[in-house]
């Protein structure tokens, strides 16, 4: 017995204790370690500003932009591109000195402020971005700021004479075309993060990006976040339709889209297209695979069943004309057509290829003889016309509904017009106050849990 005891003695202090001496190490590591990663995920994550936020006129650069710059040309003379030396300070603006709104411009009766460009989204780099914004300051008389790298952007203003114009928000990072939705989080200080911090200080009434949709979107919702009753954004865009456009979403924001946000895009369609189009009850249809309510799939039959209980419930918020086959995309029948953003964009690439098809056709046609050249110059006026309104770049881009925000979304591709057409939209809907509308609009239209109709005593109000 006493062998026994002395056994357990040994083993005790020669195995337990070492254990439980490693065990509260780890747990002392695992704890620290934990402290400084939930710091460093909150202030990566939480849409950070930068220390020293700028924004400055295009004439002048500031110290934090130019020390950041290294020598282009290699000629060790330690200036950059404004021509700055490293670590000079002059004529700095900050957002505090500046005559914007010190509120929210999304908040009721606030004056509209300038719209944050996204100048290092797009195919084509920050040129064509700028030329685009240029233009909108000279020809729509839109304000303005523009977001990304202080000196190249102050270089292409020079090349435009319009240094001093328009003011500079400087950027440290840029997200890639092909970089998606969790780049926006390993980059807090990119020139998205940097225009969706821009709307939520009061700073800027709307955004405009050409990059990336994945990284636009997520960016937006984890810094503007979404509005109270909306489970997901979506991006509607304008279809050209006779006799008036027509308003597609979701075109590719929530590519799994549950019953609910589907009802709920209804909603955000009827406000978008009651501000852009002018009109006062939108019809809306919903995309499916046949006219017939139980056609579709198990969520396209769910959202069916509660459109049709929303319309029943409050009919002066919503006129819901039942299924729209595919082949009623471009012809007017609805005014907004409700549908996936996985089907919203693949049906948006199809009709772009097929518009770009029937063009390049005409053109061949109306060019292959001197009879069809001598009628479409009698013609060019219709055909110019034609062609602006079957173009993509008239209508800007698509914008992002459902944020406190206002965020317009342009083609990868777009060039200096389509820039310009995007700034002119996002000062429109800024003005016209589309997120209070899309908020009154949720508030109206909103189902009970379950979406089981609700009972009413009373006649909805006219």
């Amino acid at each position: 017995m006493a062998k026994l005891r002395h056994v357990k003695k040994k083993y005790i202090i020669g195995v337990g204790v070492p254990r439980l001496v490693v065990i509260a190490g780890v747990t002392a590591f695992l704890l620290f370690t934990g402290k400084k990663l939930r710091y460093d995920t909150r202030r990566r994550c939480c849409g950070r500003f930068p220390r020293r936020p700028l924004v400055q006129n295009a004439g002048c650069l500031g110290a934090a932009a130019a020390s950041r710059t290294r020598d282009p040309g290699g000629t060790g003379t330690g200036r950059g591109a404004a021509g700055l030396r490293f670590g000079e300070r002059r004529s700095i603006v900050r957002f505090a000195d500046l005559p914007w709104p010190s509120r929210s411009p999304t908040m009721p009766d606030a004056t509209p402020g300038p719209v944050a460009v996204d100048t290092m989204g797009g195919d084509h780099g920050p040129a064509e971005v700028v030329a685009g914004a240029v233009a909108a300051v000279r020809a729509e008389g839109v304000r303005l700021v523009l977001v990304g790298h202080g000196p190249t952007i102050h270089d292409l203003l020079t090349g435009h004479d319009a240094a001093g114009e328009i003011p500079i928000a400087h950027a440290e990072d840029a997200l890639a075309m092909h970089e998606g939705a969790l780049a926006s989080r390993r980059k807090p200080r990119s020139s998205i993060a940097t225009c969706c911090q821009l709307i939520r200080s009061g700073h800027a009434a709307a955004m405009v990006s050409a990059g990336t949709t994945a990284g636009v979107v997520a960016s937006a919702r984890l810094r503007l976040r979404g509005q109270q009753g909306v489970a997901r954004p979506a991006i509607a865009v304008t279809l050209p339709t006779r006799p008036r456009p027509t308003v597609l979403l979701d075109a590719g924001a929530t590519v799994d889209a549950k019953p609910e946000m589907l009802a709920q895009f209804a909603a955000l369609g009827t406000a978008y297209a009651q501000l852009t189009i002018g009109v006062e009850r939108p019809k809306v249809g919903l995309l499916s695979i046949g006219v017939e309510p139980g056609k579709g799939s198990k969520a396209t039959r769910r959202a069916h069943e509660l459109l049709t209980a929303t319309a029943a419930a409050a009919p002066a918020q919503l006129d819901f004309a039942g299924n729209i086959e595919g082949d009623g995309l471009l012809t007017g029948e609805v005014d907004v057509i409700v549908t996936d953003g996985f089907t919203g964009n693949v049906a948006l690439k199809t009709m772009e290829g097929a518009v770009r098809l029937a063009v390049a056709e005409m053109r061949g046609t109306l060019t292959a003889t001197p009879a069809g050249r001598f009628g479409a110059m009698l013609q060019r006026r219709r055909l110019r016309a034609l062609h602006a309104r079957l173009d993509s770049e008239t209508y800007g881009g698509g914008v992002l509904l459902g944020l406190n925000g206002t965020v317009v979304i342009a083609h990868g591709g777009s060039n200096a017009r389509a820039i310009t057409s995007a700034c002119v939209l996002a000062r429109d809907l800024s003005a016209g106050d589309i997120v209070e509308r899309i908020r009154e609009r949720i508030a109206a239209t909103r189902l009970p849990r379950f979406g089981r109709r609700p009972h009413t005593d009373h006649e909805p109000a006219e």
